[in-house]
């Protein structure tokens, strides 16, 4: 074998010059989707953008403390504050260590949730904030929202150290209400485009 290519024995097939220009329109096609795409990522950072290390404030109907378990169960329209991310849902179990300080490392929200920074929110069944790996999951109905910019899909994971939020189909937990469901595990949206006067 001289490693020379192989010509085209099918005439059926298109010409190399037509198969040319087939592959750089999809290759263009690709890169403008991949621009698309990271711009949309770019602009969709106002959640992830935030101060990890900031206090963390709780205000619930309800507080249950398990000094065995080092956790605490919050109940009855609970709301978190940690600097200007607002996380609410109706039950919390947070986890914390006891090194001499009651540090906070862990929520699980569930029921309703709802995370909101600036014009951003997100919604879902429920949602982990793991505060030692600075990353928000949420999974069930996930619902992301900027401005007039709508993303659904089956979870959400926005990592707060890197800046980047990935949305899938997938669905770790919760119920699709009727009408609701994912097909084939499906992300949708929909985008605003600038307005020509």
């Amino acid at each position: 074998m001289t490693g020379r290519p192989v010509e085209n024995q099918n005439p059926s097939a298109p010409p190399k010059s037509l198969r040319k220009i087939a592959l750089s329109w999809a290759a263009g096609g690709f890169v403008l989707t991949a621009a698309l795409a990271g711009g949309l990522a770019l602009n969709a950072q106002t959640i992830a953008s935030h101060n990890t290390n900031a206090p963390v404030s709780f205000d619930a109907g309800k507080i249950d403390f398990d000094d065995r378990a080092n956790r605490v169960v919050l109940t009855g329209d609970v709301i978190v504050n940690q600097a200007g991310l607002t996380v609410r849902s109706n039950r919390m179990l947070a986890n914390y260590t006891d090194d001499g300080t009651l540090d906070v490392v862990r929520i699980t929200a569930s029921g309703g949730v709802i995370v909101t920074r600036g014009n951003e929110r997100a919604s879902g069944d429920v949602a982990v904030y793991d505060f030692n790996q600075r990353i928000i999951t949420m999974a069930g109905n996930v619902q992301l929202r900027r401005g007039g910019d709508t993303l659904n899909g089956g979870r959400l994971v926005i990592d707060l150290a890197s800046g980047l939020s990935t949305i899938d189909g997938r669905s770790n937990g919760g119920s699709s209400a009727p009408g609701t469901q994912r097909p084939n595990g499906r992300v949708t949206g929909t985008f605003t485009v600038p307005q020509n006067d």
